[in-house]
């Protein structure tokens, strides 16, 4: 690994490293770099901004989702063919999944790269006292370098010149200092809440106000000598078709790193333990349909996604359900995550494609379904029809579901063994109401959650694929059976 890259951290949320991430991804490829862009943990928005700003698929480095012996991999196959990578971070830099000192932080991930950090400090309500947050946060974790810092949101050049004071005694160089800006302080909801796909023309408006504050208040050189002071660190390029092929070994339990504590984990009442890698079958000639859900309403996915199911032999068709029927031959259904609440009623408009949908399962296509894939499933959703497939309702709470799962397989489908132990994350703010005598997907700490059929896998868990190469497998490999 010899890419230049830096980690672009905060102290807490709202510090505003979303827009001096994206400001410096857009700022540096405008300059002529091509720039690889990384998000620390499960977010799937922020990628989609990094992907405005780059050019490039945005891509998630998280170790509780995918292990932190891939985040090296994973770090090196997404800078294939840039010369520079921007890591956002997530949270404050040591806030990790909780309970387990760090696991999952920013400071994880920056020290899994060996790479330098710039800590971005919201200044607006302070002076002198910048100097003694930026000094705690370098004492905290010494194995942390913290590179440099950003100054955001300075009021005036006598408000500049007291915070730098209060800087200099710790020896960390600022690297830039930016302004107030109403232009991006108001739209947060364009760098965090509104997927970039569903807001194509606004999202780039955001991203290039960003690149030029990051422009004018950022020293882009030194940024550049930040990220090229990153030492050479080995590391092989994750590649999809090597780990589909690892499936036939003997896996080898992951160890957590000396002195951190491993992802938590529980035992599921009454589940018999399955294979954690079961094989796919082979491969048959011909390529199935994977058909995976998109547009505004189905932004949700990782970049990883896709190419799994591509080295595993699938026809990877994306499609709108907002405005599309199935793509034709299509012999599996992958429904990822977004925000079907806010177009309930225009999905459900789309008639043909939910009465298809019903048939198509009922014939047994098979179906993985994740968040806004399971409530697309439902009977209907704050009481628009939506596909009846499952047995089940969907409505809008008041209540934030979010955070890190350890789920256990409740039940055995083409895709899960039950038994199986995944970690994944949840981020919702509906709730499904099942029928009695369903099948539920997962065991979690609170209770069951989700439900299934033979051949469909719905819940509300978002899981990374990377750890689970077998089930982008399984799913080619139902597909490929259903066209024989």
């Amino acid at each position: 690994m010899v890419i230049p890259r830096v980690v672009i951290a905060a102290p807490a949320s709202g510090a505003g490293k979303t827009t001096v991430a994206v400001g410096l991804m857009a700022a540096l490829r405008n300059s002529g770099h091509v720039v690889a862009g990384f998000k620390v943990g499960p977010d799937y928005i922020d990628p989609g901004f990094h992907a405005v700003a780059t050019g490039r698929p945005g891509r998630n480095l998280d170790p509780m989702l995918s292990g932190e012996e891939r985040i090296g991999p994973l770090f090196a196959h997404g800078s294939a063919g840039a010369d520079l990578a921007v890591v956002e971070g997530v949270m404050g830099l040591y806030d990790g999944a909780l309970g387990t000192e760090g696991f999952s932080s920013t400071a994880h991930v920056a020290k899994l790269l060996k790479a330098p950090v710039v800590l971005v400090v919201d200044a607006s309500a302070a002076g002198r006292s910048v100097g003694a947050v930026v000094q705690g946060f370098v004492a905290f974790d010494t194995e942390v370098r913290i590179a440099g810092v950003i100054l955001n949101k300075v009021g005036s050049d006598r408000h500049e010149t007291e915070v730098r004071a209060g800087v200099a005694p710790t020896g960390v160089p600022v690297l830039g200092v930016l302004r107030r800006d109403t232009r991006l302080t108001v739209p947060s909801r364009h760098l965090g809440l509104i997927p970039a796909e569903e807001q194509r023309a606004q999202a780039e408006a955001a991203v290039e106000a960003a690149a030029e504050l990051v422009r004018q208040g950022v020293d882009l050189q030194e940024v550049i000598s930040t990220a090229n002071s990153a030492p050479h660190h080995q590391a092989t390029p994750w590649n999809p078709s090597t780990e589909l092929a690892a499936l036939n070994e003997p896996a080898t339990p992951p160890q957590a790193a000396p002195g951190r504590e491993a992802p938590p984990a529980f035992a599921a009442p009454h589940a018999a333990r399955g294979s954690e890698n079961a094989p796919p079958p082979a491969p048959s000639r011909g390529r199935p349909v994977v058909a995976v859900a998109g547009g505004p309403v189905f932004s949700f996915r990782y970049t990883e996604t896709t190419e799994l199911l591509t080295a595993a032999g699938a026809e990877v068709v994306t499609f709108d359900p907002l405005t599309d029927t199935l793509p034709e031959a299509t012999a599996a259904l992958c429904l990822g995550g977004g925000f079907p609440e806010l177009h309930a009623e225009a999905l459900s408009a789309n008639k043909e494609l939910r009465h298809q949908v019903a048939t198509e399962v009922a014939a047994g296509l098979p179906v993985i379904a994740e968040c806004a894939g399971l409530l697309y499933l439902c009977r209907e959703l704050d009481g628009h029809p939506m596909t009846g497939v499952l047995p089940a309702t969907a409505r809008m709470t008041p209540r934030l579901t979010l955070g890190y799962r350890t789920a256990i397989a409740a039940t055995t489908t083409s895709f899960f063994d039950e038994g199986r132990r995944v970690h994944g994350h949840e981020f919702h703010r509906t709730t499904v109401d099942l029928d009695t005598d369903v099948h539920p997907a997962w065991y979690l700490p609170a209770g069951v959650e989700g439900v299934t059929l033979p051949h469909v896998h719905a819940s509300y868990l978002h899981l990374h694929w990377t750890a689970t190469p077998d089930v982008p497998a399984r799913l080619v490999a139902a597909a490929r059976e259903r066209v024989r």
